[in-house]
């Protein structure tokens, strides 16, 4: 069984008070990186982290950095919904939803709306009620970082083949 060791930064300098998609998107490429055709990789084959699975008729091996950002932008930054969440979570929260898909980051926001006190329907949905309740719960970075660590740790424990890929997550989460 894995076992977590979750980290708190109190590093207030990463965080940009006004965080736009063009800041986000730097940060989300370089974590993707360039072509990787993994099988083992539950992606499957990815460049700059879209992949083929995600769009299947889109041609992965020749897919453009100009390509890849205005699908982050249409499909992640827009149907998540991240210029509502305050401006300090914002990075956080895009590279969440790029990572592992938007139901599953909002309900993990959902997840440390409610354990801040503020009872929060965690059903992936990023409606009014989750956002009105992630302004009341005043989420911390940390807080939300230290939930998607967690969220990591108990998808190696369900899937131990993953474990490979968990250093690499966690490094992510506590960059970003």
């Amino acid at each position: 069984m894995l076992t977590l060791l979750l980290i708190s930064s109190k590093d207030s300098s990463r965080v940009n008070h006004n965080l736009k998609f063009d800041d986000a998107i730097g940060v989300v490429l370089k974590h993707e990186g360039g072509y990787v055709n993994d099988k083992n990789d539950p992606g499957g084959e990815t460049r700059y982290g879209i992949s083929k699975r995600a769009y299947p008729d889109l041609d992965i091996k020749n897919l453009t950095v100009s390509q890849a950002t205005e699908i982050y932008k249409k499909d992640y930054w827009l149907k998540g919904k991240v210029d509502k969440i305050p401006p300090k979570l914002r990075l956080i929260y895009f590279d969440m939803v790029v990572n592992m898909g938007k139901k599953r980051a909002v309900k993990i926001l959902q997840t440390a709306i409610n354990n801040k006190g503020v009872a929060t329907t965690v059903d992936g949905g990023i409606g009014p009620q989750t956002l009105n309740n992630l302004r009341k719960a005043k989420l911390e970075p940390e807080r939300l970082r230290a939930y998607r660590v967690k969220y990591y740790g108990d998808l190696v424990n369900r899937k131990p083949s993953l474990e490979r890929y968990y250093y690499g997550w966690y490094r992510r989460a506590i960059a970003t």
